[in-house]
């Protein structure tokens, strides 16, 4: 998760955080390469008193100086694309979550299971049990199988919301009357946190998520034991 001070992002919890990452790193080079470029030029410019009657009116600068951004723009667009493509490509699911949001809580419904449907709200700061995160633990977990297609359903019941876990790359905004899709694949077990990052009224800050992620076997007793208090 996020710590104070932190200048980069999290750490990759799923292959298409892992892509956001590495896109994230090309796109700064070629931004710090532009950059630097922009400031020798304005440097070099204030600093002498030199003038080439060459740079004055010269068509092949003005070539090179058209074409290159466009060229950069193309190395910035594909894998943009190809991102773009990955995140919305949903095939053959294990899983599927239907995510609501309410003012100001979750509820999550496991589609697959009949009987598999909670609550998830904040635990309040004076409940906190020691090593636990103020303003973003909740009561019960989404709780996910690892190295498994997770199919999320987001929707909200009364105004906007948005289902964000920064750590798997995923965020979908809940909207009334509607039913979004997204979907992740945990790629190592652990607890990741998001918060709704739409803002839904007076206690927006107050509905955060936490998926746990853990090994099948896990899961299939956790479902089993929710199936039995059910």
């Amino acid at each position: 998760m996020a710590h104070p001070s932190q200048l980069g992002f999290q750490d990759a919890a799923s292959p298409v955080m892992e892509e956001l990452l590495h896109f994230h790193d090309h796109a700064l080079m070629i931004v710090f390469l532009i950059s630097t470029l922009v400031l020798y030029i304005i440097v070099a410019m204030v600093s002498t008193k030199l003038t080439n009657m060459y740079i004055l009116d010269s068509q092949e600068i003005e070539i090179i100086w058209t074409i290159l951004p466009a060229i950069i723009l193309i190395l910035i667009a594909l894998p943009s694309l190809r991102i773009l493509y990955l995140m919305d490509e949903i095939t053959n699911p294990h899983l599927t979550v239907k995510a609501i949001g309410h003012q100001w809580y979750w509820s999550y419904e496991y589609t697959d299971y009949q009987e598999i449907a909670f609550d998830s709200y904040m635990v309040p700061t004076q409940d906190l049990a020691p090593g636990q995160f103020r303003l973003l633990e909740v009561d019960h977990r989404m709780v996910v199988p690892t190295e498994a297609p997770v199919r999320v359903l987001v929707t909200a019941e009364d105004v906007l919301h948005s289902w964000a876990v920064p750590a798997l790359g995923v965020k979908m905004d809940a909207v009334p009357g509607r039913l979004n899709q997204t979907a992740f694949i945990a790629s190592r077990p652990g607890v990741f946190y998001g918060q709704c990052s739409e803002i839904c009224g007076a206690n927006h800050s107050f509905m955060p998520i936490v998926v746990e992620a853990v090994p099948l076997n896990f899961f299939q007793d956790w479902s089993a034991l929710m199936l039995e208090d059910a």
